[in-house]
């Protein structure tokens, strides 16, 4: 493990310490925890970008026009 220092505002400190204590993690914990989700979020909104640049429109019209058009089933219909 490595340390490293971060200046927070203190309410923000304050948050961060009773939210890590409510759900029994020490502040270590939460914000290791708090760091990872970020990267993951980042790094799948970096894939999904990756992914989308390569796709073509042609063959997302093609995929579209493949789908019956049909009144969805009585389980899928929106309630009024």
């Amino acid at each position: 493990m490595s340390k490293l220092t971060v200046e927070l505002p203190e309410s923000l400190q304050r948050s961060i310490a009773a939210l890590a204590a409510r759900e029994g993690y020490t502040v270590d914990q939460f914000l290791a925890s708090a760091a990872a989700e970020k990267m993951a979020a980042l790094r799948t909104l970096d894939y999904l970008r990756q992914e989308a640049a390569q796709g073509r429109r042609e063959d997302f019209v093609r995929f579209l026009a493949s789908v019956p058009d049909v009144e969805p089933a009585e389980t899928d219909r929106i309630s009024d």
